[in-house]
């Protein structure tokens, strides 16, 4: 019986203990978030767009680190062995927490375990683009053109393991292509070759190719998401051309290292949310192409393990790993 309401104290002591450093948090402590990315890609974008807002709900200064390297991993890698006390933090998205890890000849961190995932910030379509005189009208189209020029298609990436990569190779599994992979050091390099027509398709964020579509530069063929892109209403969507098995989102949200006492993690969440239903903020993320798509600590991380086990399936499957 003692032992039992030793046990029980103890648990009361360490939940008072939990929600006292909760509110003193965040105290007079900058709060760093993590890019693993250098500035002025998308999730830079994500990460500016949030910090400011984020920082005023809060009351504490928000500082963006970036940390660029292996897709993503460096700095994933680095939250991992943070103090999970929640004043470092980190924009995460989908290469880094679903895909790189599984492409590795053993895994440099657990994206499902090693982390606290705090909310999901948004979600959005890849764009299949092509240049302006192919003359597919849209993806399947383009499908049944590669099929009739098999082995002299292929398509771009900006890098091996990049989720720009897996949804070709997706492409390539739901159709039973087998388009080969140009992989470039970066989305930048792999649009100008596809523009100057060295390269046939690309498969990118909305973030990165809506300027190009709009301006003219290269044709959408599909959006990869379950419904079509407000910026493109006249694109259709994989699932409406008959490639459903192709259908995809990449998200955004905001992870802390695993520990981060649910407390913390429950306010930071809840301050996320609130900013994250400003119209403003959401007419931003509409603007390049993402959609704010908010989701609390455990919807986000179930939501990440379900793209986790989607995409290692299809490491698996094509038998992909880093060159």
């Amino acid at each position: 019986m003692k032992k039992i309401k030793h046990w029980a104290t103890a648990l009361v002591l360490a939940g008072t203990a939990s929600l006292a450093f909760a509110q003193a948090w965040p105290a007079g402590k900058t709060i760093r978030l993590i890019v693993g990315y250098p500035p002025g890609g998308g999730i830079d974008f994500a990460a500016r767009t949030v910090q400011v807002p984020l920082q005023e709900a809060l009351g504490q200064q928000i500082v963006v680190d970036y940390k660029p390297g292996a897709g993503g991993m460096l700095a994933a890698g680095e939250l991992a062995r943070a103090a999970p006390d929640g004043y470092t933090l980190l924009l995460a998205n989908t290469g880094p927490f679903a895909i790189a890890p599984y492409l590795q000849p053993k895994m440099p961190y657990d994206p499902v375990k090693q982390f606290t995932y705090v909310g999901q910030i948004s979600q959005g379509s890849y764009i299949a683009v092509t240049r302006p005189d192919h003359p597919a009208k849209n993806l399947k189209e383009w499908v049944d053109w590669a099929r009739a020029n098999a082995g002299k298609v292929n398509f771009a990436s900006g890098g091996t393991g990049t989720s720009t990569h897996l949804n070709g190779e997706l492409m390539n599994q739901a159709t039973g292509l087998d388009v080969t992979h140009v992989p470039y050091k970066g989305s930048a390099p792999a649009i100008q070759d596809l523009i100057g027509g060295q390269t046939q398709l690309l498969i990118d964020a909305g973030s990165v190719l809506l300027p190009q579509v709009k301006g003219g530069k290269l044709k959408a063929l599909a959006v990869t998401g379950p419904r079509r892109d407000p910026q493109l209403p006249d694109v259709p969507t994989v699932r409406e051309l008959g490639l459903g098995a192709m259908e995809s989102v990449g998200f955004q949200g905001l992870v802390a290292p695993a520990g981060l006492p649910k407390a913390v993690t429950d306010k930071l969440a809840a301050e996320l949310a609130k900013v994250l239903a400003q119209p403003e903020l959401k007419a931003k993320f509409a603007s390049a192409g993402a959609e704010v798509h908010p989701l609390g600590p455990a919807e986000f991380a179930a939501f990440v393990k379900a793209d986790n086990e989607k995409w290692a399936r299809l490491i698996r499957e094509r038998k992909l790993q880093f060159d």
